[in-house]
C-alpha cells in the first residue's frame, strides 16, 4: 500500500456513521485550516447531473488557450486520487508530496472529529488552491450543490449548471424539481449564472433560483444557444454569431456542452477571440468519457480490427447520449456493437440498459476489482435482460473480452465493443491497459 491510499483509508475511517448532508463539518475544518476558501483565484463552480466534467474540462482547455493557468477539482478519479486536482502553477495534477503534506495538515486540523472522506479531501484541494498560483479555479459540485463540500464559495465568476436528470436519489430526492432545487442552489446574489437546456419543470426550478439570487442568468436555447453546421460549430447570443469548429470531445452533445462552456466565459467576462476558442476546442480532453482506445494491453486483447469505447456514464440520462452516439457510429460505419457492463448498486441498471435496445447485440456483465460496492454480474445480467437485451455474466473482463473474440470470429468481422457503466470499471480498464490519464 502506498502512502497516499493508507492516508485516504485513515481518512475514510472517520466518516460519520451516516451521511447527513450538511455544511458544517467544512465550515469547521475550513476555520481551523485558516479559511483556505477566502485565499482561492476567481472561481467557475459547476454543478449538474451530466456534463460537468466535459464542460469543465472545455472550460480549461480555451482558457488555457488563452494563457491562463487554471486549477481545476474534479471527481471522481479514474485510477489515482491525485486526478482530483490539478494545479495551475504546473498545469498537472498534484504530485504525492504536495497532496500528503496537505491531506496531513487537513487530518490534524480535523482533530479526530467526524467527517465525510469528500469533505476533508475538498478541503485539502482548497488548501493547494489557496497557496498555488493560478489565474481562476474551475471548481466541480460533487453531489448535489446546496449542501455539497464545495458550495462555501460566496462569490463566484459565474455558476454553471450543466444537464440535470435523476441520480444520486438517496440524497438529493426522487423527483427532478427536488434534484434541481438542490442543484440551482449554487446560484449567488449578484452573480451571473447559465444553464444547459433542461426539462420545463428543470428549467421553472431554476429560473426561480437566479430570480431570488438576483443573478443574470443565461438559459440554453434562450439568451445563447450552440449548433452544428456543415461540419462546423456555431455559437449564437444577442451579440452575435461566433463560427468555430466542432470540439474534439466525440458526440454531438458536446455541442451542447461546448456552447454552455462559452456562454459561461463570456458571463465571466473571460471570454477569448474566436481563435483562441477555436484552439481551446479542438485541443480538449476527457478521459473516460467517450474515449477510444488505440493501444494498450487490454486494448490487445480484443478482437483484431476491434473498435474499443469507454464510457463512465452510469445513469439513464448519460446512457440516452451514448447510446446516440453510438447509433450514429452505426449509421456512418456498421460493426455488431458489443456492450461489456458493470454498476454500482447505487444506480437505476434497468433504465440505463433501456436505452441500448435495437443497438447492443450481446451484453457481457463483469465485477468491479476497485470498488466493494458493484452489482454481482449475475444480478447484472437479469437487470439487462429485464430492458430487452442479451447478457450472460462473467467472472472477469478477461473473459468478457475471450467471449467477444470467439463471436467476433464467428461473425467473421470486426466488433465494435463499448465498455461502460461506471467510473470505477472505466478506471479499472484505464489501468490494465496502461493509458493512465494525465
Amino acid at each position: 500500500m502506498d502512502q497516499i491510499t493508507a492516508i485516504l483509508d485513515r481518512l475514510l475511517a472517520l466518516h460519520p456513521l451516516q451521511i447527513d448532508l450538511s455544511l458544517d463539518r467544512m465550515h469547521r475544518l475550513l476555520a481551523a485550516l485558516g479559511n483556505p476558501e477566502r485565499r482561492l483565484p476567481p472561481v467557475i463552480h459547476v454543478a449538474g447531473t451530466n456534463g460537468k466534467g466535459s464542460v469543465t474540462a472545455t472550460l480549461r482547455a480555451i482558457l488555457e488557450a488563452d494563457g491562463k493557468r487554471c486549477h481545476v477539482y474534479t471527481s471522481p478519479h479514474l485510477v489515482r486520487f491525485n486526478e482530483r486536482i490539478r494545479l495551475g502553477s504546473t498545469g498537472a495534477f498534484v504530485e504525492d508530496p504536495q497532496l500528503m503534506a496537505a491531506l496531513d495538515r487537513c487530518e490534524r486540523a480535523n482533530d479526530g472529529h467526524p467527517i465525510t472522506f469528500f469533505e476533508i479531501t475538498t478541503a485539502a484541494a482548497l488548501l493547494l488552491f489557496s497557496e498555488e498560483p493560478a489565474d481562476v479555479l474551475l471548481l466541480e459540485v460533487g453531489l448535489g450543490g446546496r449542501l455539497d463540500a464545495t458550495n462555501v464559495i460566496d462569490a463566484p465568476l459565474v455558476s454553471v449548471i450543466t444537464s440535470i436528470s435523476h441520480d444520486h436519489e438517496k440524497f438529493l430526492g426522487n423527483t427532478l424539481t427536488e434534484i434541481a432545487g438542490e442543484k440551482a442552489a449554487i446560484i449567488k446574489p449578484g452573480r451571473p449564472s447559465v444553464s444547459a437546456a433542461q426539462v420545463d419543470e428543470v428549467t421553472r426550478v431554476i429560473d426561480r433560483a437566479a430570480a431570488r439570487a438576483r443573478s443574470a442568468h443565461g438559459r440554453f436555447g434562450q439568451e445563447f444557444t450552440a449548433s452544428a453546421d456543415n461540419g462546423r460549430m456555431v455559437f449564437q447570443d444577442e451579440d452575435g454569431l461566433i463560427d468555430l469548429p466542432l470540439p474534439a470531445l466525440p458526440g454531438a452533445h458536446q455541442i451542447g456542452n461546448a456552447g454552455l462552456a462559452i456562454a459561461a466565459l463570456k458571463a465571466a467576462g473571460l471570454l477569448p477571440g474566436p481563435e483562441v476558442i477555436a484552439r481551446g476546442l479542438r485541443s480538449v480532453r476527457w478521459p473516460g468519457r467517450l474515449e477510444l482506445l488505440r493501444h494498450g494491453a487490454l486494448f490487445e486483447k480484443c478482437p483484431a480490427g476491434a473498435e474499443v469505447w469507454v464510457d463512465g456514464g452510469h445513469n439513464p440520462g448519460a446512457a440516452l447520449t451514448i447510446a446516440a452516439y453510438m447509433g450514429e457510429l452505426e449509421e456512418k460505419s456498421p460493426r455488431p456493437l458489443y456492450m461489456v457492463s458493470a454498476m454500482l448498486t447505487t444506480k437505476d441498471p434497468i433504465g440505463f440498459f433501456r436505452a441500448f435496445q435495437g443497438l447492443v447485440r450481446h451484453v457481457a456483465t463483469v465485477p468491479i476489482n476497485s470498488t466493494n460496492s458493484a452489482r454481482d454480474p449475475f444480478e447484472l445480467a437479469d437487470f439487462a435482460r429485464t430492458a430487452g437485451l442479451e447478457a450472460t455474466p462473467f467472472d472477469s473482463l478477461d473473459q468478457a473480452l475471450a467471449d467477444i473474440r470467439a463471436c467476433a470470429a464467428r461473425d467473421g468481422e470486426p466488433p465494435r465493443i463499448l465498455i461502460c457503466g461506471s467510473l470505477y470499471l472505466v478506471g479499472d480498464v484505464l489501468s490494465a491497459n496502461g493509458t493512465l490519464p494525465r
